[in-house]
């Protein structure tokens, strides 16, 4: 069966479960659909949030709306439209995005700027880390079961560095990477 996102939500929802997708340049004519979503009714379930941390501030504000008319039924469960403003400065340079999201879920606008971080807090401390920090997209392995085997290895170096108390993944490789008996002290 081909892949694609209107089969991926049927099923998702066909298995008792709910989605958030962020919507992407990959579905243009959806993408579209969100926006005009947005510029054509006024939102009123809205949420403001401001967050300073280091050399950034943000303010996210989620917008949420009831899909009306025009949006193709094949999107199965489709029960809000969701819009994410980022407006601040990052080393002190502007940045503005904006990104659409459609869910099977029936929350507010708080209810889905929550849910939205807890997926970016997954983002920051799992994927970015293992892509930018231990360079998984760069491997050079290609046999076999060394890809899924490396992965879940990489997985359980993340793990273990921070429960040993390691926020920063580089630092702890800084730190241990020649002090092999240290690093045999995590499996115990």
């Amino acid at each position: 069966m081909l892949c694609t996102p209107k089969k991926t939500v049927e099923q998702i929802i066909a298995s008792g479960n709910d989605y958030l997708i962020t919507v992407k340049g990959n579905q243009p004519k959806f993408f579209a659909q969100l926006q005009t979503q947005f510029e054509q009714a006024s939102t009123q379930r809205v949420d403001r949030q401001v967050e300073q941390t280091r050399d950034r501030q943000t303010q996210r504000t989620v917008s949420v709306l009831v899909p009306v008319a025009g949006i193709d039924p094949l999107w199965v469960g489709l029960q809000r439209v969701i819009r994410v403003e980022r407006v601040g400065t990052r080393a002190k340079r502007p940045v503005t995005e904006t990104m659409f999201s459609s869910s099977s879920l029936a929350l507010d606008a708080a209810g889905f700027a929550q849910r939205i971080r807890q997926h970016w807090h997954l983002e920051n401390r799992l994927h970015w880390v293992k892509d930018v920090v231990l360079k998984e997209d760069d491997s050079p392995l290609c046999d076999g079961n060394a890809l899924v085997n490396f992965a879940i290895v990489r997985t359980i170096a993340l793990n273990l560095f921070r429960h040993h108390g390691f926020d920063s993944i580089t630092q702890g490789l800084r730190r241990l990477a020649h002090d092999i008996p240290v690093l045999f002290s995590f499996f115990r």
